[in-house]
């Protein structure tokens, strides 16, 4: 199960199955192979990666050139080799085009910690394609004061009016999983399913401070 839903493509048969398609990012296409890549008419405004790694993004706006050789070199990723996420290791490459979701190329993004199907901790990433920060927040939308990795946010960010939907969502998508991270998308009032993480950070995020871990992991675990 975890390597099927580590596939951009197939966790989305999952979260329809769980949850409902409504909450699926849509998927404008599948690429399955160089040529497909060459011969396709990428759409003037979308998000393109593979379908087969993790944190590789190329999001086009208003008709750019596209980097084609940068897509070719998505077919001979193996992520398994980078981080040893064995749930990587067989998983076939394929690119898959998507749109920008609520027309916003600058998107919060929401990732949901989850243990036993009870969602426990929210990351939200602040300025992802520009100067990247985040905050951290319990299931209560009471702010903590760490951050992994990046640096702690500076902005306010108002509790989302659709937070309850979010954690249903999250609690119905991580029942059948021990530790797992739900990722998504919201405008505030709609919400999409990116894709559900099974190792946060590749097991290698730097806790800010140190002393948060023991923080964090109370949180998760209890």
């Amino acid at each position: 199960m975890r390597v099927f839903i580590s596939d951009k493509e197939l966790v989305k048969l999952y979260v329809k199955a769980m949850v409902g398609d409504q909450f699926n990012v849509p998927t404008i296409k599948i690429l399955r192979s160089i040529p497909e890549v060459e011969a396709y008419d990428f759409p003037q405004n979308c998000c393109i990666k593979p379908s087969h790694a993790s944190g590789m993004v190329i999001l086009r706006r208003n008709n750019e050139p596209i980097d084609l050789e940068k897509i070719r070199r998505f077919f001979s990723i193996n992520h398994y080799q980078s981080g040893r996420e064995a749930n990587y290791k067989t998983l076939k490459p394929k690119i898959i085009v998507e749109p920008v979701l609520f027309d916003d190329f600058n998107i919060l993004d929401y990732k949901i910690f989850c243990y036993r199907g009870n969602p426990r901790l929210i990351q939200v990433n602040i300025d992802r394609y520009i100067d990247r920060t985040r905050k951290f927040f319990d299931a209560s939308w009471n702010e903590l004061d760490f951050s992994i990795n990046d640096k702690r946010g500076q902005k306010h960010l108002e509790k989302p009016d659709n937070l309850e939907e979010m954690l249903a969502i999250a609690s119905r998508l991580s029942k059948n999983f021990s530790f797992v991270r739900v990722d998504m998308y919201s405008d505030g009032m709609n919400c999409k399913v990116g894709e559900i993480t099974n190792c946060s950070e590749n097991a290698t995020g730097k806790f800010l401070p140190d002393s948060a871990e023991k923080i964090a992991s109370q949180i998760i675990f209890g």
